[in-house]
C-alpha cells in the first residue's frame, strides 16, 4: 500500500474516533435514549427539555401516573457528582437535591437526597429532604451520566436548581460530606410545554433591596462621615452637606430594608441573620435622626457629650453596615463582581479618608 493510502486511512480512522468520542460526550432532545439498564418507566414516553447549555444538561421527564412522576438527567461524565434540586423559591436554600456520582476511581456508583439548609458544607444534609423518591439509579455510559428516579408527587415544583460537582472529589463515607458545586443554574421548567428558562426569582427586587442598602447604609453614610470630619474649615457649608449626604443615605437605606422586608416575604427565605443587622443598622440610623434633632447648643457642656454619642454611633453604623453588604452579597449568591465592585469604592474612600487624615496631622 501506498504511503499516501496509509496516511489517509490513518486520517479517516482518527476522524471516526474523534467523531465517535464527541458524540459520546453529547446529548440532545433528537438523539435517542438507549441505557444498558432497564428502567420501571418506559422511556419512549419522555418529554426532553435542554436544560443547562453550558454543560450540557438534558432532562427527560414524564407523569407516569396520576402521583408519579419519572425523570432522566443526562450529563457528561466528567469525573464529578451531578446535582438535581427542586425549590419552593428558586433559591438553593431551603431546597431538595437528589445527588449522584459514579467513581472515576472504583466505578462505585451513588445516589442521595441531600436537604439544603444553608450554604455551608455542614448544612447540606445527606439522607434527608422532602422529595418522596421511590426508584433511583445513576449510569455512566458513553462518558455521559444518567441519573434516573422517580417521585411519588402530585406535581413536582417547577423551579429546578442544576450543580456540577468539583472534579475528582466525591462524597464519602460515613459522612457523605458534599462539598462545594464548581457551577450551579436555577431554572424555571414548565413541564407542560417543556420549556425551560433561566430563572433567578425577585432578581428586580433583589438587586434594588441590595444596591440601595449599599449606597445608603454602605457607601453614603461614609462619605457623609469624612466631609463631617474633614470639611470643617468650611464652614456652615460642611454642616449642611453633611446633613443633607446622611439624610440621603437614610432615606436609600430605609427604602433598602423595606424591599428586604417584602423579598423575605415573598421568598419565604431564612435570612435570620442578614435580618438582624439590618434591623439593627436602622435602629442605630434612627438614633442619629433622633440625636440631630435634639442637637443641644455648642455652648451648653453637654455638647460634648452628644458629640461622642454621635460619633461612636456612627462609626458602628458603618461597621456593621460594611458587614452586612459583603453577607447580603454572599446570601444572594451574587457572585464575585459585586464584592469585587464593593470592595474597590471601599478602597477608594479609604485612600481618600487616610490622606485627608494624614494633611491633618500634617498641619498639626
Amino acid at each position: 500500500m501506498k504511503a499516501s493510502s496509509i496516511s489517509m486511512v490513518i486520517f479517516f480512522t482518527t476522524l471516526s474516533s474523534l467523531s465517535i468520542l464527541v458524540n459520546s460526550q453529547t446529548d440532545s432532545c433528537s438523539s435517542n435514549l438507549n441505557l444498558n439498564r432497564q428502567l420501571p418507566f418506559d422511556i419512549a414516553s419522555l418529554h426532553c427539555a435542554s436544560v443547562w447549555n453550558a454543560h450540557n444538561y438534558i432532562l427527560r421527564f414524564v407523569q407516569t401516573s396520576q402521583n408519579l412522576w419519572s425523570f432522566v438527567l443526562s450529563a457528561p461524565d466528567a469525573s464529578s457528582y451531578v446535582g438535581i434540586g427542586f425549590s419552593s423559591s428558586g433559591l438553593m436554600v431551603g431546597s431538595s437535591a437528589i445527588v449522584g456520582w459514579v467513581s472515576s476511581t472504583d466505578g462505585s456508583a451513588m445516589i442521595k437526597q441531600y436537604y439544603l439548609g444553608g450554604q455551608t458544607p455542614t448544612q447540606v444534609v445527606p439522607d434527608s429532604g422532602n422529595l418522596n423518591i421511590t426508584y433511583s439509579m445513576i449510569t455512566s455510559q458513553s462518558s455521559r451520566l444518567y441519573l434516573a428516579f422517580q417521585l411519588s408527587i402530585d406535581q413536582p415544583s417547577s423551579r429546578l436548581i442544576y450543580s456540577l460537582g468539583p472534579a475528582g472529589r466525591f462524597p464519602s463515607a460515613p459522612g457523605y460530606q458534599l462539598m462545594e458545586h464548581q457551577d450551579k443554574v436555577s431554572t424555571a421548567l414548565n413541564y407542560v410545554t417543556g420549556a425551560t428558562s433561566n430563572n433567578n426569582p425577585q432578581s428586580g427586587l433583589r438587586k434594588s433591596h441590595g444596591i440601595l442598602n449599599m449606597l445608603g447604609w454602605g457607601i453614603m453614610m461614609i462619605i457623609g462621615a469624612i466631609v463631617a470630619r474633614y470639611c470643617k474649615q468650611w464652614d456652615p457649608i460642611w454642616f449642611y452637606l453633611h446633613t443633607a449626604i446622611q439624610s440621603l443615605g437614610f432615606l436609600l437605606g430605609l427604602a433598602g430594608v423595606i424591599c428586604g422586608f417584602v423579598l423575605e416575604d415573598r421568598l419565604n427565605a431564612d435570612v435570620s441573620t442578614h435580618k438582624g443587622l439590618g434591623i439593627f443598622i436602622l435602629v442605630l440610623g434612627s438614633l442619629q435622626v433622633m440625636a440631630f434633632l435634639a442637637r443641644p447648643d455648642k455652648a451648653l457642656k453637654v455638647r460634648k457629650y452628644w458629640n461622642w454619642y454621635h460619633y461612636s454611633v456612627g462609626r458602628i453604623l458603618m461597621v456593621f453596615a460594611i458587614a452586612n453588604v459583603f453577607y447580603g452579597i454572599h446570601l444572594g449568591e451574587e457572585g464575585s463582581s459585586w464584592n469585587a465592585g464593593y470592595g474597590i469604592v471601599l478602597a477608594i474612600l479609604f485612600v481618600v479618608a487616610f490622606i485627608l487624615e494624614l494633611r491633618v496631622w500634617m498641619s498639626k
